[in-house]
This record gives structure tokens, sequence and C-alpha cells, in this order.
């Protein structure tokens, strides 16, 4: 942008409730920085305040950064399909974690839970226990400890139900959005609506914006890591990047390696080489960000699907 025949390079430090604004002249000089709401109203103001014209000091670096030219990447656009199952997919979070915080509860009530109660449930899988707390009638005498547990213990098998419930909608309303948006990559050995959704959301509705596959694997976190020293040449695990779109990588391993007869395969061949079972299972992410990346950055017709690596 210019201003006065004089070139000004601008940045913004992001937050939840406001953004930080950084403007910088051609050598590098500070110019000026102001703070705006994360509102419509506040973006408007933000750029006719730049075009006129964290916090400071990350504004400023950002802003040299864009003068640089370090700063390349392009955000992701959030205007389609992509950006509905990422928003989606927030409430069967929420909801799985509510359900497991409730099965934890009934097992910790169920240790110390009078014996007679305890020995009626201790042969039960999660789901007839559920069903059979749900339906408990505890009776009236809250101060008998038996009749006090059997209400403590209704409770959370009841949310538990609940949530079961909320989490069939939501899978059910987030399904056809993903096969939408990238049928090929449900296609995948191993892969499911749930780690399917977690890469899209990773990726954003512009994967395009990623220069190469290379560039998705340090975002998803599986680009190796050198660690080599003397002799030894070795890599390590990258514990950067989008952790959750590599626990989704990591999901999707586990089930070729113990379902996909080239994985096990490539696993024993790796295996004998004097690998370990991490390393091996980085490699294998590796190969499924390639695949991944592939099918995202793919046009819709065409379409890949490479169970596992040969190799």
């Amino acid at each position: 942008m210019t201003h006065n025949d004089i070139a000004v390079t601008g940045g913004v430090d992001t937050h939840g409730l406001t953004h930080h604004g950084a403007v910088i002249d051609s050598v590098g000089r500070h110019l000026a920085d102001r703070e705006f709401p994360a509102t419509i109203g506040g973006y408007r103001a933000l750029l006719g305040w730049m075009r006129g014209k964290s916090d400071p000091i990350d504004a400023y670096a950002a802003a040299t950064a864009v003068l640089s030219g370090r700063a390349t990447g392009i955000p992701k656009s959030r205007d389609g399909i992509v950006e509905s199952v990422r928003v989606l997919r927030a409430a069967p979070r929420s909801a799985v974690k509510a359900r497991t915080q409730a099965v934890n509860q009934i097992r910790g009530l169920l240790v110390s839970a009078p014996a007679r109660l305890r020995e009626q449930t201790m042969d039960m899988d999660r789901a007839t226990l559920i069903r059979t707390l749900a339906a408990l009638r505890p009776g009236s005498d809250l101060s008998d400890p038996l009749t006090a547990t059997r209400a403590a213990l209704r409770r959370p098998a009841r949310r538990h139900l609940g949530m079961d419930t909320e989490i069939t909608e939501l899978d059910t309303q987030i399904g056809p959005l993903v096969r939408q948006a990238a049928p090929a990559l449900l296609d995948m050995f191993g892969v499911g609506a749930e780690t399917a959704g977690q890469l899209l959301a990773t990726a954003g509705d512009n994967p395009q914006r990623m220069r190469s596959e290379a560039a998705f694997a340090h975002l998803a976190g599986v680009a190796p890591i050198p660690a080599s020293s003397g002799r030894t040449h070795r890599h390590r695990l990258n514990r950067g990047g989008d952790r959750a779109a590599n626990n989704a990588l990591h999901t999707i391993v586990l089930v070729r390696m113990r379902h996909d007869p080239r994985t096990r395969a490539y696993v024993e061949r790796r295996t004998k080489h004097g690998m370990s079972k991490k390393e091996i299972m980085r490699c294998l992410k590796r190969f499924v960000a390639r695949e991944v990346y592939r099918i995202l950055t793919s046009p819709p017709t065409e379409t890949i699907n490479k169970p596992a690596p040969a190799a």
C-alpha cells in the first residue's frame, strides 16, 4: 500500500476479541500501531486505518516478515463446505468428552458402591451397564447409602445416553458433508468420517494454498526432523503442526497396521531392517499425508486410492 507516494507495510497480530495492527515503512521503521475489535466493523476500520496510514511487538514482527518476503502464506478461505464441517465437528467433540466424563464418574462410584450393587453390575459390558443404570429406580430414602448410590449412578448414565443420541445426530449431519467435500478421501483404507473431517478442516476450503505435499506434512506435524549424530543417521517425530491432524493420521496408520495386508507386510519388512515401531509409524504417517494431499488437491473428477505404501 502507498500513502503520499510512500510505501508502507502492515501486519496484524490476531486475538479472539481484538486484532492489533502495525505499519512500517520501506526500511522497517515503526510508523504506528493500533488495536481494533475482532468484528466486521473492526475489520473495516483496521483496513481503512492501514490505507490511510500481541501486541505491538508481534504486529511489527508480522509487518517485517511481510516486507522481507518471509510471510507468503495464504490463509484459509473459510467460505465453503469444509468450514461447515469444521464448525459442526466442534459439537460432537464436546459431546464425546462429556460422555467420557460420565463413564469415568460411573466407574468411580462403582468402586466404592455397596457390595450388592457392585456385584450386580460386575460382569456387564459398557452398553448394558449404562442402560441398566439409567433404568434404576433408586427409591425415596436417600439416607440409605444403597439408595443414594443408585440415584448418583442413574444421573451420569442418563447423561451418557443423551450424549449417545446427540453424537449420532451430529454424525448423521456431518457424514454427508464430508462425503460431498472429498469422496475420494473416504475411499482411502482406514479413513472414516471423523478422521476425514479433521483432515479437511486442517486443509481448509482452499487446500491449493499449500505449495506442496511437504508443506501439508509440516502442517500436520509429520515431516521428519533430522536427529543424526556421528555415523548414526535417524529422524525423530515432529512435535509441531496441527496436533489434531497428526492424531487423525495416527489413527489411520493404526487401522492399516492392524487390518491392511500391504501395511502389515511393510511393517514386518522394516522391522527386520532394524527400525523401531515409532520409526515405522513415522514413515507410514508421512506416506498417508502424501496420499491425503494428492486427494485434497486433485480435481473433483480425479480419484486416487492407494491403500498403503508398497516400499
